[in-house]
């Protein structure tokens, strides 16, 4: 299906406010004491402590949310993060300036991207700044250069786990309702046996078919899916 072109982003980007924890409960708060996200006036500083922490699991388990969410606390306290992802194909230098390491998808990394993850890594041990990190398979059973993949699993390691179909609509249903759209009990079936059950495909989904109900001035209904299925 093309994606259509609209300048309509989901109302909010990934924090950790809007992360549905369903049995990763942990893992969420583990990276509210990181962020220091419950922090208020007065508050201690946050526990973010130079051990890297390495998020795993199936694709639509919530690692890059939960990445991202920290990525934008941070910049929110006014701290810059040196993030790698594997779309990043020229990585920049580390700099001492950078608050943390984030590296997401480690096991798509090429040689280079590994070299230069390996690289941020012994940096953020020498400059005390924490890494995190997430990737599809457990730290031992990552096909990556041995120095890179024992480092990965050194520190608090978080298996995460795909949400519950109740838990997908769910959260299928609070993001409808944030963007003031009805779906109907029709419609979540449809998106749910038609489509991937992966989460993040399921919001870029709900994304895609309030920009088109908006564009053809119609509710969200099976038929309008199937229209733009049809016409895009």
């Amino acid at each position: 299906m093309k994606q259509i072109a609209l300048d309509i982003g989901l109302p909010t980007g990934p924090t950790l406010a809007n992360f549905c924890a369903g049995p990763n409960e942990a893992a969420l708060r583990h990276m509210e004491l990181w962020v220091g996200a419950k922090s208020g006036a007065g508050a201690e500083l946050p526990t973010r402590s130079p051990v890297p922490t390495y998020f795993w699991g199936a694709s639509g388990s919530g690692k890059s949310h939960l990445l991202k969410a920290a990525r934008e606390a941070l910049r929110e306290q006014g701290a810059r993060v040196g993030w790698l992802d594997a779309g990043v194909l020229e990585p920049a230098e580390f700099s001492e300036s950078w608050a943390a390491v984030v590296l997401d998808d480690v096991h798509l990394y090429t040689a280079q991207q590994q070299h230069m993850a390996f690289n941020w890594f012994v940096n953020a041990q020498t400059h005390q700044r924490p890494v995190l990190a997430a990737g599809e398979y457990a730290p031992i059973d990552l096909k990556l250069r041995d120095d890179l993949r024992t480092r990965l699993g050194w520190g608090h390691v978080f298996n995460l786990q795909p949400l519950s179909e109740p838990e997908r609509r769910a959260v299928l249903r609070k993001a409808a309702d944030a963007r003031g759209v009805f779906l109907s009990d029709e419609v979540m079936d449809f998106m749910l046996t038609r489509f991937s059950r992966d989460l993040g495909s399921l919001m870029e989904l709900l994304e895609l078919m309030d920009g088109y109900a908006l564009q053809t001035q119609r509710a969200i209904t099976v038929p309008l899916i199937k229209s733009m299925m049809d016409n895009h």
